[in-house]
C-alpha cells in the first residue's frame, strides 16, 4: 500500500537516502495514514546518528531540541519535522523516561522499543509497509496490543497506560486481553506520571468516539488520579428519572456532550453520593450536589494542572446543572439574573447532555427548546435582567439621594426586579420615579 508524502517529507527521505542512510516515516502517522486519517505530524527514524542528521541537513534550520534521545528538528518549507536516529532504551527508573538510550543500525530494534504494535508501523516509497510485530493486522482487527511484554511497557513508562486506553476510546478498538490485564495490574504506576501528562491524555480520552465504553470497561484506572468517582461506582439512584446508577449515567452524558463540556460532564454528579437523602417512599433526594460538586472539580481539575479559563468554565457549568428550568419569559429573566447569560447556556447544553443518562432520554426537551427560543427573544428585544443593562448608574442614584455602599447595590437589584416584573419601564426617567 502506497502512503502519500507530503513534499517536506519526501525531500528528507530523500537527503537521508541520498547520503547513505535509512530512514521511514513511523508511528502514528503511518497508523493514521493506514486508517485513512490525515496525520496531524510526521515523524522520521533514520540509521544517521544526530551528528550524521544534522550533517545532512547543514543548509536547513535546525533545533536540537531532544538530542539526548537522538532527536533533531529540521524545518523544511516551514514543516518541523523530528528526526531521530534507530534507538535502543536503557532502563526506566522513574517509570516514564529512560535513563540512557544507545543508537543503534537496525531498525528492528528501534521499532521494538515502541509502545504498541499499530504505533510500530514504518514506511518509505521504495520499502513500503515495515512490519515486524503484527501491527497491520491489528489495525485490521481494531485492536489495540503491546509490542511484547505488556507488563514491561507499562514499567518503562506508565503513561502508556493511559495511551492505551485513550487510543481505545479514539479509535474504537478493543484493547488485546493480555494488555488488558497488565493495564489493571500496573495501574498504580500512573501515580509516578506527571499531572499535566495525565490530563492531556485524560481530555484526548473523554473526546474519543467510543469514550462511554472506556471510561465503563476501565474505571479503575481513571480513579487512580481522579479517586473522588469511587463513590460513584454502582452507586444506586431511586428516582422515577434515573435508570442507571451514578457512573454510569455519568459515561453516558460525557458521551453525548459537547467536546468543551465532556470534562464538566465527568465530575457533574461527583458528590451525589454524599448529598444523598431518601423520603419516607423510598424516593433518593441529591439536593446541594451540584454546589459540590463544582468544588470537588475545582480542586480536582488544579491537581490535574487545568488552565484556569478551563477550571472556571467547568465549576460554573457544574454549578448550575440542574437547575429549574424557566417556562416563561419573566422565570428566564429571572434565571439569567442569577446566572448570567453563560450559565442559561450552560444549563441547557447540561440538561441535553443529562437527559441521554436518564430513563426518558427526551425528559423536558419542549421546555429546553421554550428556554432557546426566550433567550434569543430576550436578545432580540434586549430585554434587561442585569444591572449593567439598566438606563441608570450608580451616580445616577447616588445624585438622586440614595447613600453610596450597601443601600446603592440594594437598590439597583431591586430596579432590575421591577423591569422584569413590569413594574417599571427601563427607562432612566421613570426608573427615578420608581424609588421615589
Amino acid at each position: 500500500m502506497e502512503i502519500r508524502l507530503p513534499s517536506q517529507v519526501n525531500t528528507a527521505l530523500g537527503l537521508l537516502n541520498k547520503a547513505g542512510f535509512e530512514a521511514f516515516v513511523v508511528g502514528g502517522c503511518v497508523r493514521d495514514s493506514l486508517l485513512g486519517i490525515t496525520p496531524f505530524d510526521w515523524d522520521i527514524t533514520t540509521s544517521a546518528t544526530p551528528d550524521e542528521t544534522e550533517w545532512v541537513f547543514e543548509n536547513y534550520r535546525l533545533i536540537e531540541t531532544g538530542l539526548k534521545h537522538g532527536t533533531v528538528t529540521v524545518l523544511i518549507d516551514k514543516m518541523p519535522l523530528e528526526i531521530t536516529t534507530y534507538r535502543v532504551d536503557g532502563a526506566y527508573s522513574d517509570n516514564r523516561h529512560p535513563d540512557s538510550v544507545s543508537f543503534t543500525r537496525n531498525l528492528k530494534d528501534d521499532l521494538s522499543r515502541r509502545d504498541f504494535t499499530v504505533n510500530a508501523l514504518a514506511y518509505n516509497p521504495e520499502n513500503g509497509l515495515v512490519d515486524c510485530f503484527g501491527g497491520k493486522e491489528d489495525l485490521n482487527n481494531k485492536i489495540i496490543r503491546c509490542v511484547g511484554n505488556a507488563d514491561e511497557r507499562f514499567n518503562e513508562d506508565a503513561l502508556r497506560i493511559l495511551r492505551a486506553i485513550r487510543f481505545s476510546s479514539a479509535l474504537g478498538f478493543e484493547i488485546e486481553n493480555k494488555t488488558s490485564q497488565s493495564i489493571f495490574k500496573n495501574k498504580e504506576l500512573l501515580n509516578n506520571i506527571a499531572k499535566e501528562r495525565i490530563r492531556v491524555e485524560l481530555v484526548k480520552l473523554l473526546n474519543g468516539k467510543d469514550v462511554k465504553r472506556v471510561l465503563l470497561d476501565y474505571r479503575d484506572i481513571i480513579a487512580v488520579f481522579i479517586p473522588e468517582l469511587i463513590p460513584t461506582f454502582d452507586f444506586p439512584q431511586n428516582t422515577p428519572y434515573h435508570c442507571f446508577d451514578v457512573y454510569t449515567h455519568i459515561a453516558y452524558t460525557v458521551e453525548a456532550a459537547p467536546k468543551e463540556f465532556k470534562v464538566a460532564m465527568l465530575l457533574h454528579d461527583i458528590e451525589k453520593p454524599q448529598c444523598r437523602t431518601t423520603d419516607e417512599n423510598g424516593v433518593d433526594h441529591f439536593k446541594g450536589h451540584p454546589q459540590k460538586s463544582a468544588e470537588t472539580a475545582y480542586k480536582i481539575l488544579k491537581d490535574l494542572r487545568f488552565d484556569n479559563a478551563t477550571i472556571d468554565k467547568t465549576v460554573k457549568f457544574i454549578a448550575v446543572h440542574d437547575e429549574h428550568l424557566p417556562k416563561t419569559l419573566n422565570e428566564a429573566l429571572k434565571l439569567l439574573k442569577r446566572i448570567g447569560e453563560d450559565g442559561y447556556t450552560y444549563l441547557i447544553t447540561a440538561k441535553y447532555a443529562d437527559n441521554q443518562g436518564k430513563a426518558d432520554k427526551h425528559s423536558g426537551e419542549d421546555l429546553l427548546e421554550n428556554m432557546q427560543r426566550m433567550l434569543d427573544e430576550i436578545r432580540e428585544r434586549k430585554l434587561c435582567y442585569s444591572i449593567k443593562q439598566l438606563d441608570i448608574t450608580g451616580n445616577d442614584l447616588i445624585n438622586a439621594g440614595i447613600p453610596a455602599g450597601k443601600q446603592l447595590g440594594q437598590t439597583l437589584d431591586m430596579l432590575v426586579d421591577a423591569v422584569i416584573d413590569g413594574k417599571c419601564e427601563n427607562k432612566k426617567s421613570e426608573l427615578l420615579k420608581y424609588i421615589r
